[in-house]
């Protein structure tokens, strides 16, 4: 009992705490700098869109106004089966740097990407959300990147923004500041593990089509890593997305996540090998060349798919290691005051978990509980999502988030 117990709360520790602590140490040893200089080449923004008739105005305004070279952009929206007036709003923009394709029937963000990916004229894609704000400079951020030959996919930084400041805002907010610290460390030591989505870019050439079912954010970038090329985070890059209000939202949109992530992962699942059949060291870089086949490479390693399962296997099997922490706790109630102070604390954060959205009802939440609540939410969402993915449940389709 004891060994599961310290096996639990090791494993715990590690994905949140160890893990970053582990990556931040190496990069000092054997840190990688990515090359970034002022490029212009074209540009082709995707959008995809399903009933976003209240926000795609703002968006495409967004994209339209970035300090970029007005002859080296378009913006493709791709409406998946719209029936609102998406279509519509598109329509008043097209023109030489707006397209509207329509995809029918509706089939969901990847195949929406699929399917506009190859009509697009831009030497680098960028994707957006239909309701990403971004900074004014963030596409030249974002394209900078790639004049380092080794880079094949650019992420930027999510911020959250809520302007009546709710506690599941915050608890986002919390969360992403640990993400993009996590996605700068795996920079430096060479490819990020996952991104965001919604201000992101890769060079068409190394675009591959992905199953439907599949989780572009999640699955491209390993795309391109198998490829041989790094997939770095620029922090210059900062995408404004509102954050949302309720928590059954940000729960329903995590289980998603998380389901499409597990999948992904499944898919994939030839980067979590440490043979030596399937990885290799980091070679050094080479001259840069516009073409696939000549780009010089960076062939995933052994310390890629330690990040793989580090950031992303163990923090979805977290839950089954918090639930067999707190279980053997209790076994081990008898065997002195450790055990018993650490099952009080385990309980005292159950508790405080539980008593916010009940606090929050009444006009007495107490904002430091967000924590507790949050991190409950993130892993009880892993755990819906793992179940329905061992039950062979997928989602490919999704309607807008509220917020």
């Amino acid at each position: 009992m004891k060994f599961l117990f310290f096996f639990s709360f090791f494993l715990i520790l590690y994905v949140y705490l160890g893990y970053p602590l582990l990556i931040s140490a190496l990069g000092l040893i054997r840190g990688r700098k990515v090359k970034k200089v002022r490029l212009e080449p074209f540009v082709t923004v995707l959008i995809s869109a399903f009933n976003e008739e209240k926000v795609i105005e703002q968006t495409l305004r967004n994209k339209l106004e970035q300090e970029y070279p007005v002859g080296k952009l378009e913006v493709v929206v791709i409406s998946d089966g719209s029936t609102d007036r998406t279509d519509e709003i598109v329509r008043k923009y097209e023109g030489e740097r707006v397209r509207l394709t329509r995809q029918e029937p509706r089939g969901g963000k990847t195949s929406a990407l699929n399917m506009a990916v190859p009509q697009a004229k831009g030497e680098i894609i960028a994707f957006s959300d239909a309701n990403s704000i971004w900074a004014k400079d963030a596409l030249a951020k974002l394209v900078a990147n790639f004049a380092d030959p080794g880079v094949g996919y650019v992420t930027g930084k999510m911020i959250y923004t809520n302007p009546d400041g709710t506690p599941i805002g915050d608890g986002c907010t919390a969360y992403m500041k640990y993400e993009n610290l996590l996605r700068r460390l795996e920079t430096r030591l060479g490819a990020v593990v996952g991104v965001d989505g919604g201000v992101d870019a890769v060079r068409k050439v190394l675009y591959k089509p992905m199953n439907p079912d599949q989780l572009p954010d999640f699955v491209l970038p390993l795309k391109v890593v198998e490829q041989g090329y790094r997939a770095v985070y620029e922090p210059g890059a900062v995408l404004m997305e509102p954050a949302l209000k309720e928590a059954r939202d940000e729960y329903r949109m995590r289980v998603r996540v998380s389901l499409r992530s597990l999948w992904a992962l499944w898919d994939m699942r030839r980067l979590l090998s440490f043979s030596r059949s399937h990885v290799q060291t980091f070679p050094g870089s080479a001259a840069s060349s516009s073409s696939p086949s000549d780009l010089p490479t960076f062939p995933r390693s052994v310390l890629f798919t330690l990040q793989l399962w580090s950031h992303k296997v163990l923090r979805y099997m977290c839950f089954m290691f918090l639930i067999v922490l707190y279980f053997s706790n209790l076994a081990l109630w008898g065997e002195g005051d450790f055990y018993r102070v650490l099952f009080v604390l385990q309980n005292m954060a159950y508790l405080s978990a539980l008593a916010f959205p009940i606090l929050e009802k009444t006009g007495r939440s107490l904002r430091f509980l967000y924590l507790p609540h949050y991190f409950a939410l993130l892993n009880l969402a892993s755990a819906h999502a793992f179940l329905k993915f061992i039950m062979g449940k997928k989602q490919i389709t999704w309607t807008p988030r509220t917020g």
